[in-house]
């Protein structure tokens, strides 16, 4: 058994669980603490966080580390988010709090965000996955930005961000001097032309049957005061008329029923506008408030991390569900992807030996091979830098900023002439360890790609053996290679030049079905 902390330095609140994980009993919390601190008014507004805020959160994360040394924790995990993701002077801030505290807190991207956040969800088990049985959404609600995420026949299809937080908006509305009973009409303004776009978009003729939310808020009020079906379930039009009669009320008044810090009132209301309008966009009849935090996320992460939690979801595959939605949003061929796929991931495995990478880089070449020709939806001429630039701006769950990175490099270099460390580095911040990735697993796609030229999938099936200096890739196939051959010589120079391992093709004249 492990005791373990996880803080979330969030936009409005300053939160820490305890809990005793193990084999037997997986995630059990023990203690939570919160402070409420509004760090994202000012990062939001004028890109840094004041003085005065900065040495709040210092105080108050040492009163936390006496906590922790209290419980006598085993390890801990301190993240921020959206508020200190967008300040100017992040890297200071971080180094400043980390000589103040003792305590290290690391930048989440949005995307991770999420995904510990959808993590979090999935550690309820059999209801996350029973509820995912229909077609559903996620909304999770935050300082900065809302996620929507679908899923469709219980997998992961797409997840967008809007930068519609409940802080962000609040700052927008702070100089209106509005009633709770204009919150509606305004907040609707100011976010039904994005609601429209991703409804056009990604929702099409789905129709969505449930959805779940992830909020500080929302989650608080249906625990305590909302009639509850079974797991926290309940029926749309309830939530609906539930909040509609608060937001009649006055902040005070609210505040009293809810029984919640008159502060939070203004935050919940635009939260449950927020779900409403989100709900009546999806059509959703029922919604899930399955009451967990970031906190849970990164303490699920720790356990499955440690091998102590056996996770009873597919999180790779979601995260491969992303990128071949998004290769067929950009006309993707999926048969090449998956010849492509075969051939790279046939090559990887044979050379983990030389390659030295893991895992998640595997997946990385994986999700490579999936977008491989995703720019050519903008241009045939430009497909590298086309491809790069639709990967990098598109969100795929589940990854960080950096592996997004690394994916849209290997599909740009697998187009185009390979750019040494010196020249990358004058355009990025990649450091030399992923600027090696990217060229381990360019070099092994640059040579899969070579191998199916024609775009036919000629190949019946294809083995490698790694053999003293030399990779033999023998190919099963009755049909004419000398295009592959004759244009192989060139990809597999910057394969010798990364690994000092020459790759050779010999064909096996199998028969053909």
């Amino acid at each position: 058994m492990k005791t373990f902390a996880a803080i979330d330095v969030g936009s409005y609140e300053l939160s820490m669980k305890i809990f005793e994980i193990s084999k037997q009993n997986g995630l059990r919390e023990i203690d939570c603490v919160r402070h409420r601190i509004d760090l994202g008014t000012d990062s939001f507004s004028s890109g840094k966080i004041g003085y005065g805020r900065v040495e709040e959160l210092c105080r108050i994360l040492r009163e936390y580390k006496g906590i922790m040394e209290g419980y006598h924790i085993d390890g801990y995990k301190a993240y921020g988010t959206s508020a200190i993701r967008e300040t100017e002077n992040t890297i200071i801030l971080l180094d400043q709090i980390e000589q103040k505290t003792g305590i290290k807190i690391e930048i989440l991207s949005n995307s991770e965000q999420r995904f510990l956040d959808y993590k979090s969800i999935a550690s309820k088990g059999k209801v996350f996955n029973k509820v995912i049985e229909k077609e559903t959404a996620i909304l999770d609600i935050g300082g900065g930005s809302i996620q929507i995420s679908l899923f469709v026949k219980d997998s992961l299809v797409t997840t967008q961000n809007l930068r519609l937080g409940i802080l962000r908006l609040q700052d927008n509305m702070s100089h209106l001097n509005l009633k709770p009973s204009q919150y509606e009409n305004i907040i609707d303004e100011f976010i039904s032309s994005q609601l429209a776009v991703f409804k056009k978009l990604y929702l099409k003729d789905r129709k969505i049957e449930n959805m779940i939310v992830v909020d500080d808020y929302i989650s608080a009020v249906v625990e305590r005061k909302i009639a509850r079906l079974s797991n926290d379930c309940i029926d749309a039009s309830e939530m609906d008329t539930f909040m509609e009669n608060v937001r009649s009320k006055s902040v005070i008044e609210a505040a009293r029923i809810l029984d919640m810090p008159e502060e939070n009132v203004p935050l919940l209301y635009i939260s449950s506008v927020l779900l409403n309008r989100v709900v009546k966009v999806m059509g959703a009849k029922l919604i899930w408030v399955p009451g967990v935090t970031l906190c849970d996320g990164i303490a699920y992460e720790y356990g499955e991390k440690n091998k102590i939690i056996k996770a009873n979801h597919d999180f790779e595959q979601d995260i491969i569900a992303c990128a071949q939605n998004i290769s067929k949003r950009y006309m993707g061929s999926k048969r090449r992807s998956e010849t492509l796929e075969k051939i790279a991931l046939t090559i990887y495995d044979s050379m983990k030996k030389v390659h030295g990478l893991g895992k998640r880089e595997r997946l990385l070449l994986q999700l490579a091979t999936i977008l491989h020709d995703c720019g050519k939806y903008i241009s045939l001429t430009n497909l590298g830098e086309c491809s790069y630039n639709i990967i990098m701006s598109t969100e795929m769950i589940g990854l960080s900023h950096l592996e997004r990175e690394i994916v849209a490099n290997t599909v740009k270099y697998n187009h185009m002439d390979f750019d040494y460390y010196e020249m990358i580095g004058q355009n990025s911040n990649l450091d030399k360890e992923a600027y090696l990735k990217i060229a381990k697993l360019t070099a092994i796609l640059k040579i899969a790609n070579g191998l199916d030229r024609s775009h036919k999938q000629k190949f019946k099936d294809i083995k490698t053996l790694l053999q003293d200096e030399e990779l033999i890739i023998t190919i099963d196939t009755a049909v004419d290679i000398t295009l592959e051959k004759g244009l192989f010589h060139k990809r597999a120079e910057f394969f010798t030049e990364v690994y000092s391992v020459r790759p050779v093709i010999r064909q096996k004249k199998g028969n053909i079905n």
